[in-house]
């Protein structure tokens, strides 16, 4: 039976002239799902990727890809994963199909047939016989991702992806690397500072400050948190309406930003509505309340402004 965790870091940490630049990161990342590493500038992001897809060395620990030692087994390992590491790097004065072509020639069983497939899949087709150098950045990096995709990797990671390009090719490349995981079950690794991006993107990320794991967090909410939601009640008079809510649902409720808010189910709010308006407390709004990600960055950090 085939695990559900696709990637497994165990320890990782890299050690140069005695000082941790990554230390004993360990986390599962699990299959089909779009993972992040979100950390500041120099907060160890790029180390580990290039750890994790042998470019340098570990100091000590583990990287299993589909159960495999990337150590022990570095072929049959990396023969699993597609990667950007940086910016994707392409012969300027070739087409990006000679691109793939010249690529595909150094990694067996890749035949035309799947370039034009991952063509397509990025949507390269009308442009990919013209060459790299009039290539947009926006298209450059949908010719990494077709050079990442050639052979069928289970995992690809991106280091930095968004970098340098503009909002609609940020969307667009948001919205690929989502689908290429729900409909594909492939898993995608990102790393990025953007906060805004990150909570778009992924599923969980991984919180990484000076080379140290603070927290692995979900961003898409489960069934179990579906339940209970933090509504805000805007309100002309919150202390009565703090009155009310305990007295009649026996719930303690907080004024938080000019609202009243309460962990209620769904179902609970019309009830507490009437509750309010039978004690002649007037309701201006009621909208949920969420914590962004950089709430929840700027929680586990203590506030640091690093990003």
């Amino acid at each position: 039976m085939e695990s559900s965790v696709a990637v497994q870091l165990r320890n990782l940490t890299k050690t140069i002239r005695k000082k941790d630049i990554v230390s004993d990161l360990t986390f599962d990342i699990m299959r089909g799902e779009v993972f992040g590493l979100l950390g500041p500038n120099g907060a160890g992001k790029t180390t580990t990727i290039r750890m994790m897809v042998g470019l340098i060395s570990m100091s000590r620990g583990q990287v299993l890809i589909d159960g495999i030692d990337v150590t022990k087994n570095f072929s049959e390992a990396m023969a699993k994963v597609g990667s950007i590491v940086e910016n994707p790097e392409m012969y300027k004065y070739l087409t990006g199909y000679q691109n793939l072509l010249h690529f595909a020639r150094m990694s067996s069983g890749v035949t035309k047939e799947r370039i034009n497939e991952v063509i397509a899949q990025v949507g390269l087709t009308n442009r990919i016989h013209e060459k790299v150098k009039t290539y947009s950045l926006g298209m450059r990096q949908r010719l990494g991702l077709a050079q990442a995709l050639l052979r069928n990797p289970s995992v690809i990671i991106l280091d930095e992806p968004t970098n340098g390009l503009d909002p609609a090719g940020i969307r667009e490349l948001r919205d690929y690397l989502r689908n290429l995981a729900q409909t594909q079950g492939i898993t995608v690794i990102v790393s990025s500072h953007l906060l805004s991006e990150m909570e778009l993107m992924c599923d969980r990320v991984a919180i990484i400050q000076s080379g140290k794991l603070i927290d692995v967090r979900s961003l898409r909410a489960s069934e179990s948190t579906l339940h209970a939601v933090l509504t805000a009640f805007e309100v002309d008079d919150t202390a009565r309406a703090v009155e009310v809510i305990k007295a009649k649902h026996q719930i303690e409720a907080v004024v938080q930003d000019d609202t009243v808010q309460v962990p209620l189910e769904r179902s609970a709010i019309p009830a507490i509505v009437h509750s309010l308006s039978a004690a002649q407390v007037r309701i201006y709004a009621i909208r949920s309340v969420t914590k962004t990600l950089e709430d929840t960055f700027l929680e586990v950090t203590g506030g640091a402004s690093h990003v």
